[in-house]
């Protein structure tokens, strides 16, 4: 009964990518520069140096096509990587379907996502160039669990500003983090002026990751010592994530198949970027025709109901302005689970390749989602986290549609982490206690009102 079971497709040590991907290099169109928040003229490298170790600067603006991975940063990679890409043949039994549906799976990696791939780099050249502490931000707690173990590993201090609705539903990310030595804080706090503003005026905050990331980049731009870190949207962040597209790339060969449509969640943009950027720059050069659909929540919605242009990264106003889809940097998104997923806007670069008709994007509601994740964990034998089970449910429903359609399609998906530290939203669903939820279009216009005038 093989052909009933999950296949793997594993790549030797050796085959763990040499150098990162820069899509940049082939894109028909630039991107439109990053804007001094003050000036709102085009930013110049001195102008991140407060917060950016000059090494990981230059891959922002870099448009090489390859960057080379260095060896420390590989020998790390090393203890999860090449990530496993499976063949759901017991997830395309139960869905009677004729879809092939492939997984690459991140939750391998010794913090349980694919944050790690950015983290253990971005340490290592913050550790390279000098930078004695660390400060970042964390949604679901993916990332800030990610970096603590990554300044660990390089003796960087890592302090952590963790959005208030995840600090409560999620104290074992908390408690992972302090094992790995970084400090974390609920936020909004009261340690900055940004945390104090907000409290000010709404004492009994959710938090949001705009406001989060505010009082990292505030810790970081008053210490001299002190770099800050982030998870997603950047360049270089999405940049260090394409070693998973590049290794599924050469997996999907192995399994002598190539994907017709290519799905990943997205929040801020990275796993959806690592896994399609790779795929998009075939696409550019003709070697492939795959769909690319980038999956968020209904109750977040960036690239679905977000406006394409210019705004700020942060609730605070401390941070470049960047071309992006965005919902407002005031936007405060409800406390769905899927934590990593509740940021205002989306990661500039795959804004602009959205922009240029390369991708395309869906959304999914809260319940449909966990759904899915638990038909797809009776199924495998995994238990997703919340984000990823966004793209789950988007894959499902192309395999679907191609029952329906009597169409034999092939669907590769990003399982971007596991929930095993997520297991409270999981016993809320089973007892009926989630809520789809979808954002008011006046409450988004009123976000989209307060975007800063660009000429």
């Amino acid at each position: 009964m093989l052909a009933m079971e999950t296949i793997q497709y594993n790549l030797p040590q050796n085959r763990i990518p040499q150098a990162w991907y820069n899509i940049q290099a082939d894109l028909p169109k630039p991107m439109a520069p990053p804007l001094h928040p003050g000036t709102h003229k085009p930013l110049g490298p001195d102008d991140l140096a407060p917060l950016f170790p000059i090494s990981l600067i230059l891959q922002e603006v870099s448009a090489e096509r390859e960057i080379e991975i260095p060896g420390e940063v590989r020998q790390l990679y090393a203890q999860w990587r090449p990530s496993p890409l499976f063949r759901a043949r017991r997830l395309e039994k139960a869905l009677d379907t004729p879809a092939h549906i492939y997984y690459k799976y991140e939750g391998a990696s010794p913090a349980g996502s694919h944050k790690l791939n950015t983290a253990v780099a971005q340490a290592y050249y913050n550790k390279k160039d000098g930078t004695k502490h660390l400060s970042t931000e964390t949604g679901a707690g993916q990332w800030g669990s990610s970096l603590a173990m990554a300044c660990s590993f390089f003796g960087l201090d890592c302090k952590v500003y963790m959005v208030r609705v995840s600090y409560d539903q999620k104290p074992y990310r908390r408690a992972l983090m302090e094992a790995f030595g970084a400090t974390v804080t609920a936020s909004p706090s009261i340690e900055t002026e940004s945390g104090r503003a907000i409290l000010n005026v709404h004492p009994d905050s959710n938090g949001s990751l705009g406001i989060a990331i505010s009082e990292a980049v505030e810790v970081a731009a008053k210490d001299p010592n002190t770099k800050y870190a982030l998870g997603s949207v950047l360049n270089h962040v999405l940049l260090h994530q394409t070693v998973i597209g590049l290794e599924a790339i050469e997996q999907m060969a192995l399994a002598g198949d190539d994907p017709d449509i290519i799905i990943a969640c997205a929040g801020g943009g990275s796993n959806f970027a690592g896994l399609a950027m790779p795929y998009l720059g075939r696409k550019l050069k003709g070697q492939s025709k795959a769909r690319v659909i980038a999956v968020e929540p209904a109750a977040c919605p960036s690239l679905t109901k977000g406006k394409f242009t210019y705004d700020f990264g942060d609730t605070g106003h401390l941070t470049p302005l960047v071309k992006m889809h965005t919902l407002g940097s005031s936007f405060m998104p409800p406390g769905i689970h899927a934590g990593g997923l509740r940021y205002h806007g989306m990661a500039p670069l795959v804004s602009h390749v959205m922009d240029l008709g390369l991708a395309e994007a869906a959304t999914v509601q809260q319940l449909d989602a966990f759904a899915a994740g638990i038909q797809f964990a009776r199924s495998e034998g995994i238990m997703p986290a919340p984000e990823a089970n966004h793209a789950i449910a988007a894959a499902i429903g192309q395999a679907l549609e191609a029952k329906a359609e009597g169409q034999q399609r092939t669907i590769l998906f990003n399982l971007s982490g596991h929930g095993h530290f997520d297991m409270q939203s999981y016993i809320d669903y089973q007892a009926g206690k989630l809520q789809n939820y979808e954002y008011p279009a006046e409450e988004i216009a009123m976000a989209l009102a307060g975007l800063p005038s660009v000429e």
